[in-house]
């Protein structure tokens, strides 16, 4: 018994004296999960602080409200959050990445458009560059109504929160960045925290995109029945630039005995003769080839120009020329090669010098016709008629490996980041204003970055890069900037909603974005006549807003909305962010 009253009394002692002690240790071991959320200078608690609100924004931005979600702009709504409840990293932190963020993503987007940002001005692409110009203007004319009817122009913080409203209001964040780096040349550490305002107009920015869009139906009363049968028709009437195969016969008497360069000058066509039967027996053609009667080739050219052909040579005819004797094949030829980029079909001497012909170009999923003048870039495919060796012969020449463009240029890529923050940081002196105008590391990389992706091959930039590459460092950007665009407003975002003028951005933010595209939009279809798909994509890259593009792209079976978004897009992109700081620099420096 005595033993037992000694056990239990050793046993109180314990829980007594030691219990508290292993409390202690209990929650000094936890010590280092607090350190890691609230110790803000930590990189472990800067890289954890950017994966939630990241990793949180990109989720919750997948939830569709009526079929509409904001997407990975959300990330900027989790950055407030995050933010307001004082999850934060040191300010001087928080810029650079956001800034680093803002250079990624507008390289990017440059470096996707710049091949075809000049040729997106034809005779169609002029009139709905103008028309999207003209929404621009009337988004900034709008804007200073509401600033003018609306605000108190003696307080000087009025106008930049207007702008952070445009911008959210035209769902354009590369805007937003320009115009923050702007207002920092201009207030300094003071810049108000526009995105405050972006935040409040961007959710009904992108409602009402889509709303205008389609209130224009029923103002302009459009069936979208009969605009579909339109577009029908036009794919089966209008000649376009794919490449038309065909066998044909010589029946010209004028031909016999002319070379295959004077039959090509006289008839000014582009044509691609890639085989040839004379006498029973199949070659490869040269320029200087003779025509007989009789002859049979396989010719490949423009849809729009295979009537004039077979009018001059002779008509088409049912042969199979893979049954001759003669050991051609036809291969597909991956470009990858970086010598090759930049250099015409015509300087390649395909025909002369290799004993092949080249008959088609295919970039970018889209087929080319093979024009003497067409210059070869990284990442084309072409297809190549000729001997089996000799096509092999030009396959190594070419290059013709997949593994080298699995990883992007990484060297042009910063090569062009360097330039365009080079060219972004010159000043510009215009008379009147009170600094300098810079394009800024939103502008100046972003224009660099379109001429590179344009004419980097003259300067042998190889500047291919794979459209998953191409998303991925883009997104990976902008999350970046968003997160912490987000995070530094958080703190006064409450404030700006609650007690100041919150409710009065997302009125003037939805007027900004309705009125232009319902003044545009109907102009366009009475005056012009655009079709309303093809109306429907224009506002949503003028507007640069992907959900937009995904409504008209669901109302529609053809590529009208995706060719009238990606027909204004380049440009679009490039006057909000020039615009972003012109405003910002004119009327509030």
């Amino acid at each position: 018994m005595k033993n037992s009253c000694t056990k239990l009394l050793e046993l109180r002692n314990y829980f007594v004296i030691l219990h508290p002690k292993r409390k202690k240790i209990g929650m000094d071991s936890l010590q280092w999960l607090k350190d890691l959320f609230t110790t803000t200078d930590s990189v472990a608690h800067i890289a954890l602080l950017y994966a939630v609100v990241i990793a949180a924004g990109v989720y919750l931005g997948k939830i569709k409200i009526g079929g509409i979600s904001l997407g990975v702009t959300f990330v900027l709504f989790a950055g407030i959050v995050a933010g307001h409840i004082g999850f934060t990293a040191p300010t001087p932190i928080l810029t650079f990445v956001q800034d680093f963020g803002l250079i990624l993503f507008v390289f990017m987007i440059g470096l996707q458009v710049g091949p075809g940002f000049f040729e997106s001005f034809g005779t169609q692409g002029i009139k709905l560059n103008a028309l999207a110009t003209s929404a621009i203007a009337l988004n900034i004319l709008v804007m200073f109504a509401c600033y003018y009817t609306f605000f108190d122009t003696r307080d000087i913080t009025n106008l930049p929160m207007m702008v952070g409203t445009l911008y959210g209001a035209v769902t354009n964040t590369p805007g937003l960045g320009a115009a923050n780096e702007a207002l920092g040349s201009v207030f300094g550490q003071n810049a108000p925290q526009i995105a405050s305002a972006y935040a409040c107009a961007y959710p009904l920015g992108v409602l009402g995109i889509i709303g205008a869009t389609i209130l224009i139906r029923y103002i302009c009363n459009i069936k979208l029945e009969k605009d579909e049968a339109l577009l029908q028709a036009m794919d089966e009437t209008s000649a376009n630039k794919k490449p038309y195969k065909m066998h044909i016969e010589v029946t010209n008497k004028y031909l016999e005995g002319k070379t295959l360069l004077q039959v090509h000058d006289f008839l000014n066509r582009d044509f691609v003769v890639s085989r040839i039967v004379h006498d029973g027996e199949l070659s490869i053609p040269t320029s200087k080839t003779v025509f007989h009667i009789g002859d049979q080739m396989l010719i490949v050219c423009a849809e729009a120009d295979y009537e004039a052909i077979v009018a001059f040579i002779g008509p088409k005819i049912d042969i199979d020329f893979e049954q001759q004797d003669q050991p051609l094949v036809s291969k597909r030829i991956l470009i990858t090669n970086p010598e090759i980029n930049g250099k015409t079909l015509a300087s390649m001497h395909f025909s002369s010098v290799h004993g092949v012909n080249v008959t088609r170009v295919t970039r970018h999923g889209m087929d080319l016709f093979a024009s003497a003048s067409l210059p070869l870039q990284v990442g084309d495919r072409i297809m190549v008629v000729g001997p089996e060796d000799a096509v092999d012969r030009v396959a190594s020449k070419m290059g013709n490996s997949i593994r080298r463009l699995n990883a992007p240029n990484i060297a042009t890529i910063f090569v062009g980041i360097i330039l365009g923050i080079v060219f972004g940081s010159l000043p510009f002196a215009i008379p009147g204003m009170p600094v300098p105008l810079k394009l800024g590391i939103a502008g100046g990389p972003l224009i660099i970055a379109i001429l590179i992706g344009r004419y980097g091959y003259k300067i042998h930039l190889v500047t291919y890069t794979s459209t998953s590459a191409n998303m991925m460092l883009r997104e990976i950007g902008l999350v970046l900037f968003l997160a912490s665009v987000g995070i530094k407003a958080g703190a006064g975002f409450v404030n700006t909603v609650v007690d100041g003028d919150g409710l009065l951005y997302v009125l003037t933010g939805f007027l900004i974005t309705i009125i232009p595209i319902l003044i545009v939009g109907p102009i366009a279809r009475i005056k012009f006549r655009l079709n309303y798909f093809t109306l429907a994509g224009m506002i949503a890259g003028t507007y640069t807003d992907p959900p937009a593009l995904a409504y008209a792209n669901s109302i529609c079976s053809k590529e009208a909305p995706a060719v009238g978004y990606s027909t204004v897009y380049p440009l679009s992109m490039f006057l909000r962010i020039f615009t972003a700081q012109l405003i910002v620099l004119i009327c509030c420096g």
